[in-house]
């Protein structure tokens, strides 16, 4: 039920059931809790997330259904706002939100364009140095967030064209295709409205944030145009760099405790 007093606000999340990680548990529960705790409407989609979803693209990316995800978070977009909501955020379930009180969605004279994509700062090793010595960020937009209030002019054209690639595409696909990869290109043209605290933790960065500090957690911080609130913690990548299951959770029990991402040594 929408509240009537307050505008009208949804905020989308979905994954599988069961969890396969138990730590995606307090990710979810974080975002839930800033949703209602700022009065907005929550909705979790489960199995029926793929329902919106035509039969081709299913068929197309059975092998990688990543990218059927992306473009069923854009069809769940447009649908809830065609119901009348006046804005739908979307954050992906591993999305953590460790500083809600500081986590503020832009809104009115700071959004003229009526939506927003998260900031991805990615940072990774130069070399295969162990452990590497130098590292390199590279500043780009992510899907794991996204905002769209009535009116704005990019959401069917993002979806439209996202389908259309993917129609077209006859060889392999990277897992981003439609997703960073596609939303990256458009913002490296056009510079599209980001919010600047919606963030995403390469591997090399959480490990720095494990240990309290670092050449890859320095970096993301210097470059990072604003503190992050919240940040993707990138499931998909578990077990890379050495980084299991038990990192994820140290990480978000840290950053829930510490409320942002603190250089402690």
């Amino acid at each position: 039920m929408k509240n009537n007093t307050v505008p009208s606000t949804l905020v989308l999340q979905s994954h599988r059931t069961p969890l396969p990680y138990s730590w995606l548990s307090p990710c979810l529960d974080s975002v839930e809790n800033w949703a209602k705790h700022n009065c907005f409407d929550y909705q979790f989609l489960g199995d029926e997330f793929f329902e919106i979803v035509p039969d081709w693209v299913i068929k197309k990316t059975k092998q990688q259904l990543v990218i059927a995800t992306d473009i069923a978070r854009l069809k769940w977009l447009q649908k809830y706002l065609a119901s009348g909501y006046e804005r739908v955020v979307w954050l992906d379930a591993d999305f953590l939100i460790f500083a809600p009180e500081r986590f503020t969605l832009l809104a009115g004279e700071s959004l003229p364009e009526k939506y927003a994509l998260g900031r991805e700062v990615w940072v990774q090793a130069e070399c295969s140095n162990n452990p590497p010595r130098k590292f390199k960020a590279y500043k780009k937009v992510h899907n794991a967030f996204l905002l769209f209030e009535q009116g704005n002019c990019f959401l069917d054209f993002y979806a439209a064209h996202a389908e259309r690639l993917l129609e077209k595409n006859q060889g392999t696909m990277p897992p981003q295709f439609i997703g960073p990869k596609l939303l990256t290109a458009l913002h490296n043209i056009v510079q599209c409205p980001v919010q600047e605290d919606a963030a995403m933790l390469s591997p090399w960065v959480i490990q720095d944030v494990l240990k309290g500090g670092g050449a890859a957690l320095t970096l993301f911080l210097d470059k990072s145009p604003q503190q992050p609130a919240g940040a993707n913690l990138c499931s998909s990548l578990v077990g890379e760099l050495q980084l299991k299951e038990n990192d994820i959770s140290d990480l978000v029990e840290l950053l829930l405790a510490e409320k942002g991402l603190v250089v402690t040594t």
